[in-house]
């Protein structure tokens, strides 16, 4: 079964370690361009989520929410990394523009955006919508919300 099929279903994570392997697997099927939405409460798994995209794209460094800066830029083997926290954002505003996202997304790339509802709608197609849902104490649901092909 693909990692986008999994996903569909809905994959059931009990630890980090699960959940990083999770995006190790959908890291190493993404396209060239890629752009993830990574929709959750706080603690459900999403920049832990980003460490395995990181880890499927050969980048060392290590992997922290950039709820303060917005977004990171990590480079790795295989692509860039985007890595941006929209938490702090408002919806109302144009702020997209203002962070020039663009000038670093340079193929190839994935741009993964914890927090996507703080944006107004997004001047690109999403790849991959993905919810994270906190199950119990150390159970996480991760599932994908809906595929542009």
């Amino acid at each position: 079964m693909s990692i986008f099929d999994r996903l569909e279903e809905g994959i059931d994570s009990r630890s980090p370690s699960e959940t990083i392997e999770a995006a190790r697997a959908l890291g190493e099927e993404l396209p060239a361009e890629a752009i993830l939405t990574l929709e959750g409460d706080l603690g459900a798994g999403k920049t832990t989520f980003v460490k395995g995209l990181a880890q499927a794209m050969g980048i060392q460094d290590l992997i922290t929410s950039p709820t303060f800066n917005i977004f990171n830029t990590y480079n790795g083997a295989a692509k860039t990394l985007i890595h941006m926290d929209a938490y702090r954002l408002d919806a109302r505003s144009n702020v997209i523009d203002d962070l020039m996202l663009e000038d670093f997304m340079t193929p190839p790339y994935c741009l993964a955006i914890e927090w996507p509802g703080n944006l107004s709608e997004l001047p690109w197609p999403t790849t991959l919508s993905l919810a994270f849902t906190i199950k119990g104490e150390s159970n996480h649901l991760i599932k994908s919300c809906r595929r542009d092909r």
